[in-house]
């Protein structure tokens, strides 16, 4: 009789445990399934900075004006997310994560620290690459493509939004080819939506299709609104990345195109019926734009398989292309579309002098004082605003500029913009001028 009890138990228990088995299969859907296989892959992310500000007690009037009195210092701590994309400790999030850390910790999903190194960081598109240390190849995600997504589709974040590791948010494909302005003022374009639960914390960690691929980085929320968040796609992922894993920063590209906003009366005129393009206004000699093909009065109406709305839309789509990383461009000319294939260059050197003197009216020179002033052009906005000879450029839009060579980088950046702000010296003190860009846009 004991021993039939035993059988009994032991059939009993076999088949509760085969049921609660059948239900779990049951319940492991897809996201199920993405989230148990990608998990490992996603890190959290955390900052240290230093950051200095300044004490007042009675205050002068050079002090007020100068930005006089004393320094105190405090640090801030920072959280994020990322996502291993290589084996040997490669990791990618965003660049507001991390920008200006004295120190960045990842914390992996088993529990361990490692410290991390900034391989190189993009903050026109938002990217960044870190890299860790481990004794074992460590999980990896593996990054897709965003150029086949369909709206509707699922989508799956994963990160640490307030610090809360290894959230799971679920939601479908919103929209792709976005462009919104964050709170910072800056315009972000060719941006995914969702409306997957995207919170403080959560940038920098993937968005993922039900294949468990990296379809985009998530990176920001619409301020004020619900079911509203942006992704990076993942194709411009792979483009940046390469870029800042080779190199450690995005090398400035070229196309050679100057574009407008297209009036509703010359749309007419070429045939064009749509809301949308920019009108090519102008096309460099040699550059990569004339030799696929392009032409002065042609509308851009795609690029990359986006919809462009506008010319600002353009410029600052065709800043996520590096050098030799061709797109597509679909333009309406004749009556007709048709599709060139365009591939940047780097920006020749040639034409950075000629981007400043031309757009600023200014010739640089290194000495020993710093990179000055040796020429001022007559009529120009740097002559407008009382730009001498000698005067000493120590920032270009924030960016140090110690001699020619980051001069010409900070600048070439910032050449796609309307103006550009200059810290300039003279003599003992010190000032910020913002110059207008004048002329045709490089």
């Amino acid at each position: 009789m004991r021993l039939a009890g035993m059988k009994w138990w032991l059939l009993m228990t076999l088949m509760v445990a085969s049921s609660a088995q059948a239900d779990m299969a049951r319940r492991r859907d897809a996201i199920v399934e993405v989230v148990q296989k990608v998990s490992p892959a996603v890190v959290y992310i955390g900052t240290e900075q230093d950051v200095e500000s300044r004490f007042r007690g009675r205050r002068s009037f050079m002090e007020d004006f100068f930005g006089g009195g004393r320094e105190q210092r405090r640090r801030v701590q920072g959280l994020g997310s990322g996502a291993i994309i290589d084996a040997s400790g490669i990791i990618v999030t965003n660049d507001h994560v991390i920008r200006g850390a004295s120190a960045i910790h990842v914390v992996l999903a088993d529990g361990r620290t490692l410290e991390a190194e900034v391989l190189g960081s993009d903050s026109t598109n938002d990217l960044a690459v870190l890299r860790v240390s481990a004794k074992q190849p460590l999980p990896t995600a593996k990054l897709g493509t965003s150029a086949d997504l369909m709206i509707g589709e699922t989508v799956i974040a994963i990160g640490s939004p307030f610090g809360l590791a290894k959230t799971v948010t679920a939601g479908v494909v919103s929209a792709t080819g976005r462009t919104f302005r964050a709170e910072d003022g800056t315009v972000y374009n060719d941006f995914l939506q969702t409306d997957a639960a995207i919170n403080p914390g959560n940038s920098g960690g993937p968005l993922l299709n039900v294949d468990s691929e990296i379809i985009g980085i998530n990176t920001a929320i619409f301020a004020g609104g619900q079911g509203i968040g942006f992704a990076i796609p993942a194709d411009k992922v792979r483009r940046i990345v390469d870029e800042l894993t080779r190199f450690g920063k995005v090398r400035p590209a070229w196309v050679g195109i100057d574009t407008v906003d297209l009036p509703v009366q010359v749309a007419s005129q070429l045939g064009w019926d749509r809301s949308y393009g920019a009108l090519v206004d102008n096309v460099e000699p040699g550059s990569p734009a004339e030799q696929a093909g392009v032409r002065r009065g042609d509308v851009v109406a795609e690029m990359g398989g986006s919809r462009i709305n506008d010319s600002e839309d353009f410029d600052t789509r065709a800043r996520g292309y590096p050098a030799r990383s061709p797109f597509p461009l679909v333009l309406f000319r004749d009556g007709n579309l048709r599709t060139l294939q365009v591939t940047p260059v780097e920006f020749p050197p040639r034409l950075v002098e000629s981007l400043a003197w031309e757009r600023l009216g200014l010739k640089m020179k290194e000495a020993r004082g710093g990179l000055t002033v040796s020429g001022v052009r007559p009529g120009s906005v740097a002559q407008e605003v009382g730009l001498e000879l000698g005067d000493v450029v120590l920032r270009v839009n924030n960016q140090p500029t110690p001699d020619s060579e980051s001069f010409r980088e900070a600048l070439l950046t910032a050449r796609r913009g309307r103006s550009v702000l200059l810290l300039v010296r003279r003599g003992r003190y010190g000032y910020h001028i913002t110059l207008p860009f004048q002329g045709q846009r490089l």
